[in-house]
């Protein structure tokens, strides 16, 4: 005989969290909200989140996050799927599973409301943010991890950059990246080797220094290629 099938079903609540990053004055930053939920958090900072509609997909819900509860125009920031976190005891209100999202943002795409810190939102440095909320820790840490992977050997870190960028600026971004410095002649060596990048017709003036030549990436496409 068949096994028979149970009349009632129980699952676990879904809910989806999202790591949202941008790269400002040559430092990673991520995302927070206010979070306040007594007993267990009080005053408390985590990653901008939230359960699942009855008719949304994760990605949907994660969207959603970015802009109710992030304030950042979703249409603006690249999110791509991190991890399922699943820990029985990760919410101490009961069973959640959460589909954790890797999110990137350019600064320069910004808006002055999306870069300033107000009403429960804030910029920090992805270095400094600590002790947050649930297992955020836990998924910001992965979260870092996965970029600094991702842009060893992928054209991923275009989704933090600014249109038109010298290619002093990549490197640094690289290097805030990674946490590491790179040693300039090889990198931009390697660079222009690949191919990825194109040289625009006008130069970056300004400064103490002689003007330097501008690029953008050959492709908005996310390719696999290693670049370092």
């Amino acid at each position: 005989m068949k096994p028979e099938l149970p009349t009632e079903l129980k699952f676990a609540i879904l809910a989806a969290d999202v790591a949202l990053f941008t790269l400002r004055d040559q430092e990673l930053y991520v995302r927070l909200i206010a979070v306040d939920r007594p007993p267990h958090f009080v005053n408390s900072r985590g990653l901008p989140g939230g359960l699942l509609q009855p008719a949304e997909t994760a990605q949907a819900a994660a969207e959603r996050q970015v802009k109710d509860k992030a304030h950042i125009d979703h249409r603006k920031v690249h999110l791509e799927q991190l991890y399922t976190f699943s820990r029985v005891d990760r919410d101490k209100r009961g069973r959640v599973v959460a589909v954790a999202y890797l999110g990137l943002v350019p600064w320069e795409l910004l808006t002055a409301s999306e870069r300033a810190d107000s009403r429960g939102v804030f910029w920090q440095r992805a270095a400094t943010a600590k002790k947050l909320a649930y297992d955020h820790d836990e998924i910001l840490a992965l979260a870092v991890a996965r970029l600094r992977s991702r842009v060893s050997y992928t054209t991923l870190i275009q989704k933090l950059m600014p249109h038109e960028f010298t290619l002093t600026e990549l490197e640094k971004a690289y290097e805030a990246i990674v946490g590491k410095d790179l040693d300039k002649r090889n990198f931009r060596k390697k660079i222009l080797k690949l191919g990825i990048v194109t040289p625009l017709p006008h130069k970056k003036s300004g400064g103490r220094f002689r003007p330097a030549q501008l690029y953008k990436f050959a492709s908005a496409k996310v390719d696999e290629i290693e670049v370092l």
